[in-house]
C-alpha cells in the first residue's frame, strides 16, 4: 500500500523571509536558507522533507501566497 507524504515548492525569489510558515510547521520541517534571493531576503526552504505529512498549515499563513503544497505517494517497501 502507497503511504502519503507531503512536499512544498516556495517561490524563493517572492519569499520575504517572515518566518511565519517556520513557526506555524506543526512539524519542524520549513527553516529560512542561509543564502538569500535577488530581494535580499532569506528565503523558506523544506529543511526536514521527511516530516513534511502535507498538512497546508504553511500555505495557508503565508502572507504573500508564495508557498505551494503537494501530496506524494511514496511507493511502499515489498516487505511491508
Amino acid at each position: 500500500m502507497a503511504k502519503i507524504r507531503g512536499a512544498i515548492v516556495v517561490d524563493t525569489e517572492k519569499c520575504k523571509g517572515c518566518e511565519v510558515c517556520v513557526v506555524s510547521c506543526p512539524f519542524g520541517v520549513i527553516a529560512l536558507a542561509q543564502e538569500v534571493n535577488g530581494k535580499g531576503y532569506r528565503y523558506a526552504y523544506m529543511h526536514q522533507p521527511d516530516a513534511c505529512t502535507g498538512c497546508i498549515s504553511c500555505a495557508l499563513v503565508c502572507p504573500d501566497s508564495v508557498i505551494t503544497v503537494y501530496k506524494v505517494k511514496i511507493a511502499a517497501a515489498a516487505s511491508e
